[in-house]
């Protein structure tokens, strides 16, 4: 097993990719740490997972303190960190007249500063066990949809981070850092999201070849069962 006896602390791991990406740690031998916004949600992943594989905590990342409260579960709960998976995010549609500086502030919070700020707390552990992190962006990190301008400002300054991060500390620290960039992934919430603008139940399954170059919307489970991950 790959992964065998990792920690892994995973954000926004309660649904959609990052649900599937800590099934795929456990499954390739991992220990996770999970972290969401719903008490609930999370629960009922932990009677799924079990918990002498995984763990969970329950807080928005954004609060000043919640970077330290997971690295200091997985510590208290598994010894150590070995990566770190910043999947946690905000997806949300806007263009340059709907796009208020309160919301991209907040965008912003979500999708990039706080992915940092775990990072920082994290580095002392990762640097400890030569470990990793992975950044879950976006194929809009690149430019981005007109109606995604936020989101995809917030996934292109990630992307930014996480280039000059994985050359400074795989010198310095011996950490890799590396960014995942999906397409579009059907996820729970993008389902809901869906729905609520009025469209049909079926419409994933007629998209427009320039927003589905694949023909398709991709499954959560496909980001989580790459051949090879960039903690290999």
């Amino acid at each position: 097993m790959r992964l065998k006896n990792k920690v892994i602390l995973i954000t926004g791991g309660y649904t959609g990719i990052g649900k599937a990406i800590s099934r795929q740690c456990i499954k390739e031998g991992a220990k996770v740490v999970v972290n969401g916004l719903r008490e609930e949600l999370g629960q009922n992943l932990m009677g799924e997972l079990g918990a002498s594989n995984a763990t969970h905590h329950t807080i928005d990342i954004t609060e000043k303190s919640a970077p330290e409260q997971l690295v200091q579960k997985a510590i208290d709960t598994f010894g150590k960190l070995d990566a770190v998976v910043n999947n946690a995010a905000i997806v949300a549609s806007s263009n340059i007249e709907s796009t208020t500086l309160d919301f991209l502030e907040r965008m912003l919070a979500v999708n990039t500063v706080a992915p940092f700020a775990i990072i920082q707390a994290a580095l002392p552990h990762l640097s400890k066990s030569r470990g990793c992190v992975v950044n879950i962006g976006s194929v809009n990190s690149w430019s981005g949809e007109p109606n995604l301008l936020a989101y995809s400002i917030s996934k292109g300054a990630l992307m930014t981070m996480s280039r000059n991060l994985g050359d400074s500390l795989f010198r310095e620290n011996g950490v890799r850092v590396n960014q995942v960039n999906p397409g579009w992934v059907l996820t729970e919430h993008e389902l809901i999201n869906q729905r609520e603008q009025g469209k049909d139940e079926d419409w994933f399954e007629k998209l427009p070849a320039v927003f589905a170059p694949a023909k398709r919307i991709f499954k959560p489970e496909e980001m989580s069962s790459q051949k090879k991950w960039p903690w290999q």
